[in-house]
Protein backbone atom coordinates (compact mmCIF):
# COMPACT_ATOMS: atom_id res chain seq x y z
CA UNK A 1 0.00 0.00 0.00
CA UNK A 2 1.33 3.36 -0.70
CA UNK A 3 0.61 6.82 0.74
CA UNK A 4 0.32 10.19 -0.55
CA UNK A 5 2.12 13.03 1.57
CA UNK A 6 2.80 16.65 1.09
CA UNK A 7 4.61 19.33 1.81
CA UNK A 8 4.91 23.31 1.28
CA UNK A 9 8.33 24.30 1.03
CA UNK A 10 9.85 27.58 0.56
CA UNK A 11 13.52 29.57 0.84
CA UNK A 12 15.39 32.58 -0.39
CA UNK A 13 17.23 31.32 -2.81
CA UNK A 14 17.63 28.00 -5.00
CA UNK A 15 19.68 26.77 -7.82
CA UNK A 16 18.61 23.93 -9.20
CA UNK A 17 21.80 23.18 -11.75
CA UNK A 18 21.02 22.84 -15.85
CA UNK A 19 24.03 20.11 -16.31
CA UNK A 20 24.74 21.83 -19.40
CA UNK A 21 25.61 24.82 -17.67
CA UNK A 22 28.44 23.41 -15.75
CA UNK A 23 30.81 26.30 -15.27
CA UNK A 24 28.53 29.30 -14.80
CA UNK A 25 25.49 27.43 -12.17
CA UNK A 26 22.44 28.18 -14.37
CA UNK A 27 18.80 27.38 -12.15
CA UNK A 28 16.13 25.71 -14.00
CA UNK A 29 13.15 28.03 -13.62
CA UNK A 30 11.67 25.66 -11.13
CA UNK A 31 12.50 22.97 -8.64
CA UNK A 32 13.22 19.53 -10.04
CA UNK A 33 11.67 16.22 -9.07
CA UNK A 34 15.18 14.98 -7.89
CA UNK A 35 15.36 18.02 -5.57
CA UNK A 36 11.87 17.55 -4.34
CA UNK A 37 12.35 14.02 -3.82
CA UNK A 38 15.51 15.02 -1.31
CA UNK A 39 13.39 17.31 0.51
CA UNK A 40 11.23 14.22 1.26
CA UNK A 41 14.42 12.20 1.60
CA UNK A 42 15.77 14.67 4.09
CA UNK A 43 12.92 14.08 6.76
CA UNK A 44 12.37 10.41 6.17
CA UNK A 45 14.57 7.93 4.44
CA UNK A 46 14.67 4.44 5.04
CA UNK A 47 16.20 1.26 2.68
CA UNK A 48 12.52 0.09 3.38
CA UNK A 49 10.87 2.74 1.20
CA UNK A 50 11.15 4.93 -1.93
CA UNK A 51 9.94 8.45 -2.48
CA UNK A 52 8.31 8.95 -6.21
CA UNK A 53 7.39 12.88 -7.07
CA UNK A 54 3.68 13.00 -8.23
CA UNK A 55 3.43 16.49 -8.83
CA UNK A 56 4.95 20.18 -8.66
CA UNK A 57 2.95 23.99 -7.37
CA UNK A 58 4.58 26.35 -8.37
CA UNK A 59 3.11 29.02 -5.47
CA UNK A 60 5.47 32.25 -6.55
CA UNK A 61 6.62 34.12 -8.97
CA UNK A 62 10.05 32.97 -10.75
CA UNK A 63 12.59 35.57 -9.60
CA UNK A 64 16.38 35.41 -10.43
CA UNK A 65 19.22 36.80 -9.28
CA UNK A 66 22.53 37.06 -10.21
CA UNK A 67 25.67 36.19 -7.38
CA UNK A 68 29.13 36.00 -8.35
CA UNK A 69 30.99 34.18 -5.55
CA UNK A 70 33.93 32.07 -4.40
CA UNK A 71 33.99 28.16 -5.04
CA UNK A 72 36.36 25.86 -4.49
CA UNK A 73 37.34 23.77 -7.60
CA UNK A 74 38.68 20.82 -6.75
CA UNK A 75 37.72 17.78 -4.48
CA UNK A 76 40.08 15.51 -2.41
CA UNK A 77 40.93 12.35 -4.67
CA UNK A 78 38.82 9.46 -3.86
CA UNK A 79 42.36 7.20 -5.59
CA UNK A 80 44.10 9.47 -2.51
CA UNK A 81 41.91 8.75 -0.06
CA UNK A 82 42.00 4.96 -1.16
CA UNK A 83 45.63 4.50 -0.49
CA UNK A 84 45.84 6.23 2.54
CA UNK A 85 43.49 4.03 3.82
CA UNK A 86 45.17 0.91 3.13
CA UNK A 87 48.76 2.79 3.70
CA UNK A 88 47.91 4.03 7.10
CA UNK A 89 49.23 7.66 5.49
CA UNK A 90 49.09 9.77 3.09
CA UNK A 91 48.10 13.75 2.12
CA UNK A 92 44.89 14.43 2.21
CA UNK A 93 44.97 18.11 2.02
CA UNK A 94 43.48 20.51 0.08
CA UNK A 95 44.69 24.25 -0.41
CA UNK A 96 41.70 26.11 -0.62
CA UNK A 97 43.93 29.33 -1.92
CA UNK A 98 44.94 27.07 -4.28
CA UNK A 99 42.07 26.00 -5.79
CA UNK A 100 39.74 29.04 -5.17
CA UNK A 101 37.88 30.15 -8.39
CA UNK A 102 35.50 33.19 -8.73
CA UNK A 103 32.03 32.01 -10.45
CA UNK A 104 28.84 33.66 -11.77
CA UNK A 105 25.89 32.36 -11.08
CA UNK A 106 21.71 32.76 -12.27
CA UNK A 107 20.23 31.86 -9.22
CA UNK A 108 16.28 31.81 -7.81
CA UNK A 109 15.08 34.30 -5.12
CA UNK A 110 12.37 33.88 -2.66
CA UNK A 111 10.76 30.52 -4.33
CA UNK A 112 7.76 28.43 -2.89
CA UNK A 113 6.28 25.29 -4.00
CA UNK A 114 4.08 22.49 -2.69
CA UNK A 115 5.48 18.97 -3.37
CA UNK A 116 3.19 16.40 -3.46
CA UNK A 117 4.90 12.83 -3.82
CA UNK A 118 4.40 8.82 -2.81
CA UNK A 119 5.88 6.56 -0.40
CA UNK A 120 6.48 3.72 -2.02
CA UNK A 121 6.88 0.13 0.49
CA UNK A 122 9.64 -1.32 -1.61
CA UNK A 123 11.23 -4.46 0.83
CA UNK A 124 11.59 -5.60 4.07
CA UNK A 125 8.92 -4.22 7.53
CA UNK A 126 7.42 -1.34 5.28
CA UNK A 127 5.82 -3.86 2.93
CA UNK A 128 4.04 -5.57 5.98
CA UNK A 129 3.44 -2.06 8.12
CA UNK A 130 3.44 0.73 5.40
CA UNK A 131 1.40 2.53 7.98
CA UNK A 132 4.14 2.64 10.37
CA UNK A 133 6.31 4.47 7.73
CA UNK A 134 3.76 7.11 6.91
CA UNK A 135 3.02 7.93 10.18
CA UNK A 136 6.85 8.52 10.85
CA UNK A 137 7.12 10.36 7.98
CA UNK A 138 3.86 12.41 9.51
CA UNK A 139 5.23 12.72 12.93
CA UNK A 140 8.94 13.91 11.70
CA UNK A 141 7.42 16.43 9.21
CA UNK A 142 4.67 18.10 11.98
CA UNK A 143 7.89 18.01 14.47
CA UNK A 144 10.26 19.64 12.24
CA UNK A 145 12.80 16.53 12.37
CA UNK A 146 14.73 15.74 9.72
CA UNK A 147 17.76 13.19 8.71
CA UNK A 148 19.09 16.11 7.22
CA UNK A 149 18.39 20.01 6.27
CA UNK A 150 16.32 19.88 3.66
CA UNK A 151 18.02 22.17 0.59
CA UNK A 152 17.02 23.79 -2.46
CA UNK A 153 19.59 22.68 -5.15
CA UNK A 154 22.66 23.88 -3.19
CA UNK A 155 23.30 22.89 0.49
CA UNK A 156 24.23 26.63 1.45
CA UNK A 157 20.26 26.90 0.34
CA UNK A 158 18.26 26.00 3.10
CA UNK A 159 14.13 25.22 3.13
CA UNK A 160 11.42 25.97 4.91
CA UNK A 161 9.00 23.08 5.34
CA UNK A 162 5.75 22.56 6.66
CA UNK A 163 3.31 19.83 6.37
CA UNK A 164 0.42 20.15 4.83
CA UNK A 165 -2.34 17.53 5.49
CA UNK A 166 -5.67 19.70 3.86
CA UNK A 167 -5.92 21.39 1.22
CA UNK A 168 -8.23 23.47 2.50
CA UNK A 169 -6.95 27.26 2.89
CA UNK A 170 -3.85 26.75 1.01
CA UNK A 171 -2.91 29.35 -1.47
CA UNK A 172 -3.71 28.44 -5.17
CA UNK A 173 -0.76 27.52 -7.39
CA UNK A 174 0.34 30.42 -9.83
CA UNK A 175 -1.32 30.49 -12.88
CA UNK A 176 1.18 32.95 -14.44
CA UNK A 177 3.29 30.34 -14.67
CA UNK A 178 2.33 28.69 -17.86
CA UNK A 179 3.76 26.78 -20.63
CA UNK A 180 6.65 24.55 -22.06
CA UNK A 181 9.55 24.77 -19.93
CA UNK A 182 11.79 22.66 -22.09
CA UNK A 183 14.05 19.33 -21.21
CA UNK A 184 14.56 19.19 -17.66
CA UNK A 185 16.54 16.63 -15.33
CA UNK A 186 13.92 14.26 -13.73
CA UNK A 187 16.40 11.72 -11.46
CA UNK A 188 19.31 9.90 -11.44
CA UNK A 189 18.81 5.85 -12.96
CA UNK A 190 20.77 3.87 -10.55
CA UNK A 191 20.33 0.47 -11.81
CA UNK A 192 23.87 0.49 -12.58
CA UNK A 193 25.68 1.97 -9.00
CA UNK A 194 29.11 2.65 -10.85
CA UNK A 195 27.79 4.08 -13.76
CA UNK A 196 24.43 6.84 -12.85
CA UNK A 197 22.45 8.25 -16.17
CA UNK A 198 20.19 11.12 -15.86
CA UNK A 199 17.21 11.05 -16.87
CA UNK A 200 14.72 14.03 -18.46
CA UNK A 201 11.41 14.88 -19.23
CA UNK A 202 9.37 17.37 -20.87
CA UNK A 203 8.36 20.02 -18.45
CA UNK A 204 4.82 20.89 -19.46
CA UNK A 205 3.45 23.14 -16.53
CA UNK A 206 -0.60 24.30 -16.32
CA UNK A 207 -1.71 27.00 -15.11
CA UNK A 208 1.41 26.44 -11.93
CA UNK A 209 0.88 22.70 -11.71
CA UNK A 210 3.39 20.17 -12.91
CA UNK A 211 2.19 16.94 -13.10
CA UNK A 212 4.96 14.19 -12.94
CA UNK A 213 2.14 11.34 -13.01
CA UNK A 214 2.04 11.76 -17.02
CA UNK A 215 5.35 12.59 -17.68
CA UNK A 216 7.48 10.78 -20.46
CA UNK A 217 10.94 10.11 -18.94
CA UNK A 218 13.92 9.81 -21.60
CA UNK A 219 17.67 8.67 -20.46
Amino acid sequence: MTSSHCLDVRGDYACFTRPEMKVERVSYDFITPSAARAVFEAILWKPEIRWRMERIEVLAPVRWISVRRNEVGAVVSTRNVTSAMQSGSGQLGLYIEDERQQRAGLFLRDVAYRLHARMEPVKGEALHNPAKYAEMFARRAAKGQCVNQPYLGCREFDARVRLVTSPDGEPEPLAAVDGDFGWMLYDMDFSRPSDPRPMFFRAQVTRGVLDLTKAEVRS
